[in-house]
């Protein structure tokens, strides 16, 4: 049975990973750069890094523990609502050092709350829910400093070892049978409100790839012409394609010696066949799938394949079970700037045998982002609620940049089908009717 205090262990324990990966993602700069607005779709790193202190101190120091603000004053500043990214360097935003002062000053104080806490009693506290959700927060708001780092220029500041390569390259596609499973949870303490409540979903029987579309496969679909080729897109993304000038997934770059390189970090780096493609927008990927003679699963057939044991019924936390992601099953948690190669984490696969379903780069599904029956917005609206029936599409998995608290086979991710920024590739599924 687990204690409140083997539960105030494990919400050290997720707090601290998230704190020192904030570190690392900001120390490894000077301030100027901390500063600098590398792309208008992203904030500077210092309003990202102020950003994750005034949540925790919302959330944590006033809310739960009902203590003094530490500083009032810059809640509206880092209001991620009342001000768009583009607009944010030109807020009177706290420097780099007000900045690490104050997530030390919240953090202090946070950890008081969390000793005082009995992870019981009301629903925010609940088996630590809110320190959980804090801790989520601040490795999503990572996931996305990550992604600036991606897209500022300049020499690599950033290090880790090089991803897992494989000689077993898995192949093909499996058939996911005919039924109903249970989508969401109600079980999971740490899950999110978009994630809940569980439900039973049938679906038909679908074929769905056995791997993410990997860098060869999608060069194939470059040199066969699929961006010259309109038939191959919605109306929309080809509207968008010819105004954004798309010509192959972002940061690929042909040295017009017939090689194609990607930059990664600061580094050039050749195209590496068997990794998963990745900064490809929902577009992209779809105009792919139909190339293949395919289509994107909806998000209910990813989380079949991902979760559904075909021997018990009952869905899994992840494909390998309900334990905890390990190094042997995913690639998460920066611990690579890089997705494996396909076939790297056989121990993650599903009981089907589709693998890296978890980890290496989200997955565009064809989904609207919308709520599940019964949804109930908690503990605020503005995380998923607002969100619903606008114009995103739902992506699954996680990536190499995503780590295991924010990443479970009921975690739902969204986004524009324009972006390209975020770690995003896709694998294909299809209808079986055309067998028949």
């Amino acid at each position: 049975m687990t204690t409140p205090e083997d539960v105030r262990s494990r919400l050290a324990e997720v707090l601290t990973r998230a704190r020192d990966r904030s570190t690392a993602l900001t120390d490894c700069v000077d301030d100027d750069d901390l500063a600098t607005q590398h792309s208008p779709l992203m904030s500077p790193l210092v309003w990202d890094l102020a950003h994750i202190g005034n949540q925790e101190e919302l959330w944590l120091v006033r809310d739960v523990g009902g203590r003094e603000p530490v500083r009032c004053d810059i809640d509206e500043l880092y209001d991620a609502f009342a001000h768009p990214r583009s607009t944010r360097p030109s807020l009177p935003l706290l420097n780099p050092a007000e900045a690490r002062s104050y997530v030390a000053q919240v953090r202090d104080k946070a950890w008081d709350v969390l000793d005082r806490s009995p992870l019981r009693g009301c629903r925010l506290e609940e088996d630590g829910f809110a320190f959980a959700m804090i801790a989520q927060h601040e490795q999503q708001h990572d996931e996305t400093m990550l992604a600036t780092h991606q897209l500022r220029r300049g020499p690599s500041v950033l290090t880790a070892s090089a991803a897992p390569r494989t000689t077993a390259v898995p192949r093909g596609e499996v058939v996911v049978p005919a039924g109903d499973f249970e989508m969401g949870t109600d079980t999971d303490p740490w899950a999110l409100d978009n994630e809940r409540p569980a439900h039973r979903v049938t679906l038909p029987a679908f074929a769905i790839d056995v791997a993410p579309v990997t860098n060869a496969q999608y060069l194939e679909f470059v040199a066969d012409g699929g961006y010259r080729r309109p038939e191959l897109w919605t109306a929309r993304g080809w509207a968008h394609r010819v105004a954004a000038e798309l010509d192959a997934p972002q940061f690929w770059v042909d040295d017009g010696a017939g090689s194609w390189w990607r930059r990664a970090f600061g580094a050039m780096e050749p195209l590496r066949d068997h990794q998963p493609v990745v900064h490809v927008c929902w577009f992209e990927a779809q105009a792919y799938a139909r190339w293949a003679g395919k289509r994107l699963p909806t998000e209910a057939e990813w989380e079949r394949a991902a979760r559904w044991d075909p021997v018990s019924g009952r869905s899994r936390r992840f494909p390998w079970g309900d334990d905890e992601p390990t190094t042997e099953q995913a690639n998460l948690g920066q611990r690579h700037l890089e997705p494996a190669e396909i076939g790297a984490y056989p121990a993650g696969a599903s009981p089907l045998g589709v693998h890296q379903l978890i980890g290496d780069v989200w997955e565009w599904t064809s989904s609207d982002f919308l709520p599940y029956p019964g949804f109930s917005a908690f503990p605020y609206r503005e995380y998923s609620e607002v969100f619903h029936g606008g114009d995103y599409k739902v992506l699954r998995g996680g990536s190499f940049g995503t780590d295991a608290v924010a990443c479970r086979g009921t975690f739902r991710n969204w986004d524009h089908p324009v972006r390209r920024q975020i770690f995003a590739g896709f694998r294909c599924a299809r209808d079986l009717e055309q067998d028949v």
